[in-house]
């Protein structure tokens, strides 16, 4: 990476770690964001579970639930402060690192990560976004309440798309769209066999 991504990364860390309070806002506010917290519902989800930037621990109580154990990574010790009071269980596991370079101790069974706010969704919410041209990675602008900016990294992908880039390294991959803007997927070496996902 060069030092305009790093600048980038540290600045979307910043955002996290600033914004920790105001983090589950959305979750509050909008319909779309409450129902797509059932779509672990619908995915293979079991064993020992790597959980990635996993923020204020949304997800974390849910993956709980299905688990064997959970390994809870994010980068922002903020966020990870209410995550620990949100999914406090003995089979849960909380990690501070920076996941570019963080290297598991050992291997996982599932790995799960929801990147809505950080990074991954589809064109459709690309209208929502105000997105920053000539950079080197994609980025957009987010704001808190208290008028402060900070740069992101945002990237759009079609299920499609995402799904060959997949494919073109050796993965088998189901992804979709849900409620029109969110993409969710399952994935796998194509040597393990196939997941059943809806």
């Amino acid at each position: 990476m060069g030092s305009h991504d790093d600048a980038l990364l540290a600045e979307q860390i910043a955002y996290y770690r600033a914004g920790a309070a105001e983090y589950d806002r959305p979750y509050a506010e909008r319909q779309d964001l409450q129902d797509l917290l059932t779509v672990t519902e619908d995915l293979p989800i079991g064993g020992d579970v790597l959980e990635l930037a996993c923020g204020t621990g949304q997800w974390t109580t849910m993956l709980a639930a299905r688990a064997r154990s959970v390994t809870a990574v994010d980068a922002a010790a903020e966020t990870l402060a209410i995550a620990r009071s949100r999914a406090a269980s003995p089979h849960v596991r909380f990690v501070q690192a920076d996941m570019f370079e963080w290297q598991p101790p050992r291997r996982y069974d599932t790995v799960f990560f929801v990147l809505r706010l950080l990074a991954l969704t589809c064109p459709a919410e690309a209208a929502r976004e105000e997105m920053l041209s000539g950079r080197s990675a994609p980025a957009a602008v987010r704001r808190l309440d208290d008028g402060s900016r900070y740069r992101i990294v945002k990237v759009f992908h079609d299920p499609r798309t995402l799904t060959d880039d997949l494919t073109a390294l050796g993965w088998s991959a189901r992804i979709r769209t849900v409620a029109g803007k969110f993409t969710v997927g399952v994935g796998h070496p194509r040597l393990i066999p196939s997941a059943s996902f809806r």
